[in-house]
């Protein structure tokens, strides 16, 4: 199901939704793509748009300006500004600032990162505000690169002997 002019949709399956402002609550969607979209409580598979806000939702890749998470889950989250709330994303890529609050980032990556009790695996910024705890600082980064390199050289050359 197509939809291109503005719309509500509530509790329902769809296909594609494309539209200058999108309000989609309690569903499941397989592309968005719009300009204003507010997705509560709604699972999907890729977003794209001007301004994006999720609340209770869930989606595999994300893109937009301006993205806002809240309560959420996504797999990839790229876009100029991130706001992340209470929130999962194993890969978040900010050209701006990226906000996080209270959430759970795998890789963080910004120009201007503002934090508040949150963990990350690797965070990469231009400058860092608040709290986060990592689990690796670029020393150990560097490390980690150092060790895997030298594992894979060395089963490199064992794969070649035989």
């Amino acid at each position: 199901m197509t939809h291109r002019d503005g719309r509500e949709l509530e509790e329902r399956d769809l296909e594609f939704i494309e539209g200058e402002f999108i309000n989609i609550k309690q569903s499941t969607v397989r592309a968005v793509e719009g300009g204003h979209i507010e997705l509560q409580q709604v699972g999907a598979l890729s977003i794209d748009g001007e301004k994006v806000e999720v609340t209770q939702g869930a989606t595999a890749i994300l893109r937009g300006n301006d993205i806002s998470l809240n309560q959420s889950i996504s797999g990839v989250t790229a876009a100029e500004n991130v706001s992340i709330n209470f929130s999962f994303s194993p890969v978040s890529i900010s050209r701006e600032h990226t906000i996080v609050n209270r959430s759970a980032v795998g890789f963080m990556a910004g120009r201007d990162v503002k934090s508040e009790n949150t963990s990350a695996f690797l965070v990469i910024a231009n400058k860092i505000e608040g709290n986060v705890t990592t689990l690796l600082d670029w020393h150990s980064a560097l490390a980690l690169g150092a060790v895997l390199g030298g594992v894979w050289g060395f089963l490199s050359l064992l794969s070649r002997r035989e």
